[in-house]
Parts: C-alpha cells; sequence; structure tokens
C-alpha cells in the first residue's frame, strides 16, 4: 500500500512541475522563438544566458527591484503569476536556447 501510494505521490509531483517550454510562450512575443530578439528594441538579447542569470533577473523583476532598459513594470507584470518552480523551469528553457 506504501509503494502505491507513493508512486501517486511522484506521478503528482511529476504532472505539477513546471512546465518551461509552455512558460516560455508568452515571452516568446517579445523575446523570439530562440530568446534571439532585443524585446521591444530594448531588451539584451536572452539567448544563451545561463539559467543562473535568468533566474536572478527574473526574481529581481518580480521583486520590482530590477529596471533595465525601462522594462521593470511590463516584466514585473510578466513574471508576477510565475511561482519559483516555473521561474525556475523557464529559467532552466531559456539556458538551452540556441
Amino acid at each position: 500500500m506504501k509503494k502505491i501510494a507513493l508512486t501517486l505521490l511522484v506521478a503528482s509531483v511529476s504532472l505539477m512541475a513546471a512546465d518551461g517550454a509552455a512558460l516560455y510562450k508568452k515571452c516568446a512575443a517579445c523575446h523570439g522563438a530562440s530568446g534571439e530578439k532585443k524585446a521591444l528594441g530594448k531588451s539584451q538579447v536572452i539567448q544563451g544566458w545561463d539559467a543562473a542569470t535568468t533566474e536572478a533577473a527574473l526574481n529581481e523583476y518580480k521583486a520590482g527591484t530590477r529596471n533595465v532598459h525601462g522594462m521593470g513594470a511590463l516584466m514585473k507584470g510578466q513574471v508576477a503569476p510565475y511561482s519559483e518552480a516555473d521561474i525556475k523551469a523557464v529559467a532552466a528553457y531559456i539556458a538551452g536556447l540556441k
């Protein structure tokens, strides 16, 4: 019985895990499908950023402490609904963009 309960718990956590690719879809409108664009012609190209850099930037935007090129308010609104797991997932996804 314990094995069944544990298996169900692991399966449900896996299903709830954040999907970086799905989360990135709203980012792609400004940053491009591969992170190759300067968002609104202002931001840095995020393609090639490592996960730690992206995660830190997203957390700073979410906290309202980052405002690079005047994009702080816009980005704060974009990342506001992201959980910590979402931020980690999208940061890992961005790190893999080529």
